[in-house]
């Protein structure tokens, strides 16, 4: 029984040591690099000023701004808004896999369930805007953030201006 007992073993040991992957012999390259070979020069993964097309970058460098303003208490869209959402739309028109997300954003004014509502409507008009643009909605989410995620955190004109926003947000 100890010599079975010791064959088993020793057979199991083999048998494990078999199975073991082996690296492959050359590796493919990675996504973004260029691949040269003696006959020719290709790159693998087009790019444009080192900006991958359909990525968050190409989408800033492509609308100019992920970011529209409102007036106080208002989910209206006004010209400069219209001008910066209809170069979103475009974008995302020619990125048709892209999912988008539009935060709504409110000033500290207002209580707390106020400002989620405003900055839900707001985050609303800029997804309406983009659906009427011809955005496919069902790759277009909203959420409202309310008064709790400021990007000035001054109490004054300017700051509460630079929080009432709707922020389209692209993954990267």
């Amino acid at each position: 029984m100890n010599k079975t007992t010791t064959l088993l073993c020793t057979a199991a040991l083999i048998a494990v040591a078999g199975c073991t992957k082996k690296p492959p012999a050359k590796l493919p390259p990675a996504p973004s690099q260029t691949v040269t070979t003696p006959e020719t020069t290709t790159t693998t993964n087009t790019q444009t000023n080192g900006v991958t097309p359909g990525s968050r970058a190409d989408f800033l460098n492509q609308a100019g701004s992920d970011t529209v303003h409102f007036a106080t208490d208002s989910s209206d869209i006004d010209s400069e808004a219209t001008a910066i959402l209809t170069k979103q739309a475009t974008w995302l028109q020619k990125f048709p896999n892209v999912r988008v997300t539009v935060e709504g954003h409110c000033d500290e004014r207002g209580t707390r369930e106020y400002n989620l509502a405003l900055g839900d409507r707001r985050a609303n008009s800029a997804k309406n805007f983009l659906v009427n643009a011809g955005v496919n909605p069902a790759r277009i989410s909203v959420i409202s953030y309310g008064k709790e995620r400021p990007v000035a955190t001054g109490s004054d004109e300017d700051s509460w201006a630079q929080n009432r926003r709707a922020v389209s947000v692209v993954p990267q």
